[in-house]
């Protein structure tokens, strides 16, 4: 399909936000239009938007009880903006891809799966599907692209995909996955882009963290290990999931506490990690500005990056050495804190950062006198998603 003079719309969508952008159908895709929908279903829903070719930002007061609404406001907006149509197509963002290796048109028998495993990932697919429907349903001719975080991971080696489960449960689909790979995607090109392919091909961690948080070994270019399984509730402490977690847990939650599927799910997706940890917050800035009063909040921050570090260990090992280590996502891009409290004590790996730099969130954060090169890329999942729209299309 030829998309010049056409946009392509990329849509990442979660449980309570939508972000979007719109790019030119050109090669590589250009980005003009920006924004996103917060706080759908709650008070003071708004959008917010960037348009690079008329200079102008925008704030909007909007009425979105659910994401079915917040798409159907989306909508209604971006047919008012200028420039906006003929659209070529919309890419989505789909957290959990199961076997899928790549990007996916969606049709039926997709839309059926991905249904079937929404209780994966509670907090991104149903969302997810839900504005894939809304979309179909206001343009049904327009082709819809999944974009699956999943896919980046099918390198993996079966001994790091592989569940110590009795071997028949494999054939149901249960097996490590990964996640995040969008954003791994966008910061290895980038990587490539900054430093050249000697060290994007080299031993490489990459550091995803925000509020769902992961780590990644990359060897030669590909995912060799990462720290998410089955489903993105595995891995580190992040904000509200707590990460891996001895199974004997979940016996004894069940066991004395009686949860059912539903009260499960509500917990380790929703009431753990650094909200259950400090009691207050699942924000790693919130926590930052009570650690010094508050030693709840102190000891959330210490086990974030405790199990950050102790993963960057762990995968030195895999990947029999390191070269390069890359902070990215909200935390790992803004939060000099966080970076250098993760960062100490591995000058034995060869790891040290020039404190001015990160102070300042510079995109290369090596001491002068350091072997691995450590850097601070922010990501960009909007922009993978287009680019991937391009080469289906």
């Amino acid at each position: 399909m030829n998309t010049r003079n056409k946009n392509i719309l990329a849509v990442n969508g979660g449980s309570s936000s939508i972000k979007f952008s719109l790019y030119s159908g050109d090669d590589p895709p250009v980005k003009w239009l920006s924004g996103k929908i917060t706080r759908i279903g709650l008070v003071n829903t708004e959008l917010t938007f960037t348009n690079k070719r008329t200079e102008k930002n925008g704030r909007l007061p909007v009425k979105a009880s659910g994401i079915a609404e917040a798409a159907g406001t989306l909508a209604d907006w971006l047919q008012e903006v200028e420039g906006v149509m003929p659209l070529a197509a919309i890419g989505h963002r789909v957290v959990h891809g199961l076997q899928h290796r790549q990007a996916a048109l969606v049709d039926d028998a997709l839309l059926d799966d991905l249904r079937r495993i929404s209780a994966y990932d509670p907090d991104h697919l149903p969302g997810e599907i839900e504005l894939i429907r809304c979309f179909g349903d206001r343009y049904p001719h327009l082709p819809q692209i999944a974009c699956f975080d999943t896919a980046f991971h099918s390198s993996l080696p079966p001994v790091a995909r592989v569940l110590p489960i009795p071997r028949r449960y494999a054939a149901a689909g249960l097996q490590r996955y990964g996640f995040h790979g969008l954003s791994y995607s966008y910061i290895l090109e980038e990587l490539m882009r900054i430093a050249g392919a000697r060290v994007a091909n080299g031993a490489v961690v990459l550091a995803h963290l925000g509020n769902g948080a992961s780590l990644a070994a990359i060897k030669d270019g590909v995912s060799v290990d990462t720290t998410m399984g089955f489903t993105p509730v595995g891995g580190i402490v992040m904000g509200t999931r707590p990460g891996d977690l001895d199974p004997g847990v979940l016996w004894w939650l069940l066991d004395k506490e009686k949860l059912g599927a539903d009260g499960f799910s509500q917990l380790i997706n929703r009431e753990c990690g650094l909200l259950g940890v400090s009691e207050t917050s699942p924000d790693m800035q919130d926590l930052l500005e009570k650690e010094s009063s508050d030693p709840r909040a102190a000891e959330a921050i210490a086990l974030f990056c405790y199990q950050v570090k102790k993963t960057i260990g762990a995968y030195s090992a895999v990947l029999g050495g390191l070269d390069t280590v890359v902070f990215t996502g909200g935390i790992g891009e803004r939060s000099p804190a966080i970076r250098s409290r993760i960062c100490s004590g591995l000058g034995y790996l060869g790891i040290g950062l020039n404190q001015r730099a990160n102070s300042h969130n510079d995109l290369f954060l090596s001491a002068d006198d350091t072997r691995v090169g450590v850097y601070a890329i922010p990501t960009d999942e909007e922009w993978m998603i287009a680019k991937t729209v391009k080469h289906f299309l």
